[in-house]
């Protein structure tokens, strides 16, 4: 799949949540060529930030060229983003990575915390693909965000760490309270969560894939700086680890050890 660097234009940004930006991005050459679970860098104006962002896929409009990127503000480069306002621009490379594979059948979608936002791609293109049913859990500390985006494409049921949204707990505690079935398990989350659903997915023998959330340098694959454990032993390094942003981040949950 081709790879682009370029100028891209900003064409709205907003708050959506504390610390939650939506960015609309125009940017044709990339959203020609991605789907769920992939993801952009994107690069700073500022000498002093080295490394470009990593930042996952929440929408992607192929017809009208637009990518929409739901990020946190945590540092100095995601920090300069927050502030891009229309008619910005800003140097993007993508689409990078591996996204999720699309199977037939029930799906489960769980996203916990700044995983939620390549679900809602990845939900939109099951609801264009399938008629069967979409459950998809979402997974809060406290404040939501997407959520009722999330509406149209499934039912969804939270789970949040004070009880305030659906289940007080883990998306897991979520999937057991609201028994949640289906065919494939796609997730995206932070470690701990993806542990947990990969356990659950083996345990049952349903097929699970998981989206891996993890520091990247380079996007490409080259500079090994963001590993994985495997369960097999990868040819190109030659030890039992994967390259989340080349051969990641999504992987099948029998695929990585945590």
């Amino acid at each position: 799949m081709a790879t682009t660097r370029m100028t891209a234009k900003v064409i709205h940004q907003e708050p959506i949540g504390t610390g939650i930006f939506s960015m609309q991005l125009l940017a044709p050459e990339i959203a020609k060529n991605a789907k769920a679970g992939q993801f952009v860098n994107l690069y700073s104006k500022d000498n002093s930030c080295l490394l470009p962002r990593p930042i996952s896929l929440c929408d992607i409009d192929q017809d009208k060229g637009t990518l929409r990127l739901v990020y946190r503000r945590v540092g100095k480069g995601t920090e300069e983003f927050s502030r891009l306002r229309a008619e910005n621009l800003i140097e993007i490379m993508g689409p990078l990575g591996n996204g999720f594979t699309q199977k037939p059948g029930r799906a489960v979608l769980i996203g916990g915390g700044i995983g939620i936002p390549p679900m809602l791609q990845l939900a939109k293109e099951l609801s264009e693909k399938q008629a069967e049913d979409i459950q998809i859990i979402l997974g809060y500390r406290d404040e939501t965000f997407l959520d009722e985006e999330f509406t149209a494409y499934g039912k969804v049921y939270y789970a949040s760490e004070d009880g305030r949204h659906g289940v007080k707990g883990t998306v897991m505690d979520a999937l057991n309270e609201y028994e949640v079935t289906g065919d494939t398990i796609y997730a995206c989350g932070p470690t701990p969560m993806l542990r947990a659903v990969q356990a659950y997915a083996l345990e049952q023998k349903l097929e699970a894939q998981l989206s891996l959330e993890e520091k990247m340098a380079c996007g490409i694959g080259a500079c090994l700086a963001c590993v994985c454990n495997s369960k097999e032993t990868d040819h190109h390094t030659n030890v039992k680890n994967k390259r989340i942003c080349k051969e990641g981040p999504v992987f099948y949950a029998g695929e990585v050890e945590f």
